[in-house]
């Protein structure tokens, strides 16, 4: 039986993957959290899968700003694969405190490869990144993996960071770390700091929802900012996917196939919950620096090696919302 170390498992994405490798394998886990404002045991005891399987997994409470001293060690014991998802992740905050984001992000992973260093039986180590780290894409253009990193925020440049040191353990250590680049992911339970679970709440209480947008210099609205979007279920098909055929040293795009504008988001939330939504439009240049306007990223790559999400964005948005208005501990 294999044995999967991952960091931030009862994160947003992480405890998405938790369900998924509880449902899809027999894996033993692993979850090396610190249960921060992003962290929440809560996630884990509300999947039916974690309930009728929690004793596949084991959580051990850990901040990667420390290195892993032996008794963290023991108790996690041989793993063969670490997903490395537990990350400070939010670029207002980082704008705010980067030095904070550095090191969650660059020494946390450096403690984390360190620790990998010292396993026998590792056979990949998955380093989570963001579409974010390569800067804004231009209108038409989505980055590939080997195209030049230019992050725009303290959050991304943190993330470029992290990706390069996981690299650089595979060129000087022969750890078989891979780099994942994902879209805007979104699911049931996520923080509602992000823009669905945002705009179901200003759509539920009838409240005016942010767009961000551009405007030109006589004031008029030229563009809404737009992004590709991934159920968390497709990123950890795309996870599992990657440790059977993924290859040491190499980079992933892991995207959905599904752009839209933050407008046209929210319009589909509202017609979901069937209420309507109030916008506000915000000039993102003089009240989001270090924000951008337009991401995206080529998936040719998983696309040639086999892969494609499992869920459709329509299903799994329309999912997303429902759950969220039928559970309002969740919103």
């Amino acid at each position: 039986m294999k044995k999967v170390l991952i960091t931030g498992g009862a994160g947003f994405i992480g405890h998405h993957l938790v369900d998924y490798i509880l449902e899809k394998t027999d894996w033993e886990i692993v979850s090396l959290d610190r249960l921060d404002m992003s962290g929440n045991l809560n996630r884990l005891a509300d999947l039916p899968t974690w309930n009728a399987q929690k004793n596949r997994v084991k959580i051990i409470w850990h901040d990667l700003k420390a290195t892993l001293n032996e008794f963290t060690v023991k108790a996690i014991g041989e793993v063969d694969y670490i997903i490395h998802l537990a990350a400070s992740s939010h670029v207002d905050r980082s704008i705010e405190d980067p030095l904070s984001f550095i090191m969650d992000n660059v020494v946390g992973t450096t403690n984390l490869l360190n620790y990998a260093r010292t396993l026998k039986s590792l056979k990949k180590f998955i380093n989570f990144s963001t579409d974010e780290v390569f800067g804004p894409a231009s209108l038409g253009y989505a980055h590939k993996e080997t195209d030049s990193h230019r992050p725009s925020n303290p959050y991304s440049a943190s993330k470029s960071g992290q990706g390069a040191i996981g690299y650089s353990f595979f060129i000087t250590y022969s750890l078989p770390v891979i780099t994942t680049y994902t879209m805007n992911n979104f699911g049931e339970r996520q923080h509602p700091e992000k823009l669905i679970p945002k705009t179901i709440r200003s759509v539920l209480n009838g409240t005016p929802m942010p767009i961000f947008s551009e405007f030109n210099s006589e004031g008029k609205l030229v563009a809404v900012g737009s992004r590709y979007w991934l159920h968390c279920k497709n990123t950890a098909s795309a996870v599992l996917f990657l440790l059977e055929k993924g290859v040491g040293g190499e980079e992933y795009n892991v995207i959905g196939f599904d752009e839209m504008t933050n407008l046209q988001i929210a319009e589909k939330v509202a017609a979901i919950i069937g209420k309507p939504l109030i916008t506000d439009y915000v000039d993102f240049h003089g009240t989001r620096p270090g924000h951008d306007m337009r991401y995206a990223l080529d998936g040719t790559k998983m696309k040639n090696l086999g892969w494609k999400p499992e869920v459709t964005f329509e299903e799994s948005l329309k999912n997303t919302v429902l759950f969220a208005v039928n559970n309002p501990n969740w919103r």
